[in-house]
């Protein structure tokens, strides 16, 4: 009897020993599984803010404002157009230079509106001139970009990833930055939405380290605080 008790203590202690093990393990992985599974959200998030300053910008250049409507974004995207600016002719040819020199200077040229003035040296280099000149051609914007994302879904930029469709937060504002009215624009992911469904403890602790650090607590592109070029807070 004695033997058999000693056998069953034996065995409960390998099952206590390698309990412990496993918890020791799992202890470890933890925070590694949750860093990997932070990194491949942060990866999807980060390009949807790209995708969203992307857009923003091309709608400052044609309304000189940004907008904190996603909705305005889709459909400026869906329906709206943009100027490309193309140069006809090259700078490093001196004759073409010389020429455009002369029209640009000639008294009468220099009254003629700058629409006037492209459509003036288009017809003069199609007949054989040499110039050098700028003209702006008004494109979709659907057909100009994210032609190399077959996979780009312009409806998906307004919800955080992973988060069940929570949306994107977003502002824009013109603030006077030296005396001079400048446009700004923030749009931003909070951890607690991009890592919903994660080990909740590892996130707070999480947001902690961002607050210890004077960081906003997520993903952010753009400020509206002051101007910092549009930058993102994991460039």
């Amino acid at each position: 009897m004695n033997k058999i008790v000693k056998i069953l203590v034996e065995i409960l202690l390998a099952l206590v020993a390698v309990g412990c093990v496993y918890g020791i393990y799992r202890s470890i992985m933890k925070p590694v599984n949750f860093n990997k599974e932070k990194a491949r959200r942060q990866e999807v998030a980060v390009q949807r803010l790209k995708d969203i300053r992307t857009l923003e910008v091309a709608f400052k250049g044609v309304n000189n404002r940004y907008t904190a409507d996603i909705d305005s974004l889709i459909n400026f995207y869906n329906t709206g157009k943009m100027d490309i600016i193309m140069q006809v002719g090259s700078n490093d040819d001196s004759l073409a230079v010389e020429n455009t020199n002369r029209y640009k200077n000639d008294r009468n040229f220099k009254k003629l509106s700058k629409e006037e003035q492209n459509a003036k040296f288009m017809e003069l280099y199609r007949k054989g001139e040499k110039l050098v000149f700028s003209v702006s051609t008004p494109i979709a914007v659907k057909d100009t970009l994210f032609n190399n994302r077959p996979d780009f879904c312009v409806d998906s930029l307004k919800y955080i990833p992973f988060s069940g469709k929570m949306p994107v937060e977003t502002d824009a504002i013109v603030k006077t930055v030296s005396g001079v009215q400048v446009p700004l624009f923030e749009a931003r992911m909070p951890w607690k939405a991009l890592l919903k469904g994660m080990d909740n403890q590892l996130r707070i602790n999480l947001d902690a380290e961002c607050e210890d650090q004077n960081r906003y607590t997520g993903l952010q592109v753009g400020s509206v605080n002051q101007p910092n070029n549009n930058a993102g807070n994991w460039e």
